[in-house]
């Protein structure tokens, strides 16, 4: 059975000591590695899905939604997804460090929001993309997420005028093939999974979990996740002061 840790200072000291004896470990992480950095996740009571909107945010966050009411998705894009002044965090930076270190392999990430590239990480795959990457429907031609918010109601090609989308995994859109091989390689081939600030419910990527067959599995997580059962150590604490080592 896990050991359940709910003091950060104690989760710090504990995932400093696994960091220290693995040879190859590999975070995966969601939303709540970034909440420190003041973008706010899905799920928890003051998350997106928990807000009023015109439409429910799956519902807008979806491919039908995009091709069907195209203005209304960049409205809610622009406002809701792109947060251009958020920052790095402690958890962003550690990791980068440990990954200089030579104690993590890769962060797998289902979020999109370009943190861990900014802190210094150099192997991240992005499960479901990133707002920093939006792509012309017709030519190929790619965009920032500044020029995106800059742009008013639905993004044209400058080029060709066709439609930009950003390269984001929508709700009923297929994963990156090729991410989702690397992403499955480094989860498969590391001795250490640490897996933080995610509930773990969104599928195909939270399924990514049980390709790890290495020796240790911790859980950083306010809330119980699906992974506690079979987790060495569970961290129930915040992950920005968990990882403040």
């Amino acid at each position: 059975m896990a050991c359940t840790i709910t003091d950060s200072q104690e989760a710090a000291s504990e995932l400093a000591k696994r960091f220290d004896r693995a040879r190859r470990a590999v975070f995966f992480g969601g939303a709540g590695v970034s909440t420190a950095s003041g973008i706010p996740d899905f799920r928890s009571a003051d998350g997106l899905y928990h807000q009023h909107f015109a439409y429910p945010p799956e519902e807008m966050l979806s491919h039908g939604f995009f091709i069907s009411h195209t203005e209304e998705f960049f409205d809610f894009y622009r406002e809701r997804m792109i947060c251009l002044t958020a920052r790095p965090n402690r958890a962003h930076a550690r990791l980068a460090e440990l990954e200089r270190e030579g104690h993590l392999a890769a962060v797998v990430t289902q979020n999109i929001d370009g943190l861990h590239q900014m802190a210094g990480s150099r192997v991240v795959h992005e499960l479901h993309g990133s707002v920093h990457r939006n792509v012309c429907q017709r030519c190929g031609e790619t965009y920032s997420a500044e020029w995106v918010l800059e742009s008013e109601g639905v993004p044209r090609c400058e080029k060709c005028g066709g439609l930009v989308k950003p390269d984001v995994v929508l709700y009923g859109e297929s994963l990156d093939e090729r991410v989702l091989i690397a992403s499955v390689q480094a989860i498969a081939q590391a001795d250490l999974l640490v897996i933080g600030g995610t509930s773990l419910v969104v599928y195909p990527a939270a399924g990514l979990v049980d390709y790890f067959g290495g020796s240790e599995v911790v859980v950083v997580n306010r809330d119980p996740t699906p992974a506690d059962s079979r987790a060495d150590l569970v961290c129930a604490c915040d992950i920005a002061a968990a990882f403040d080592f």
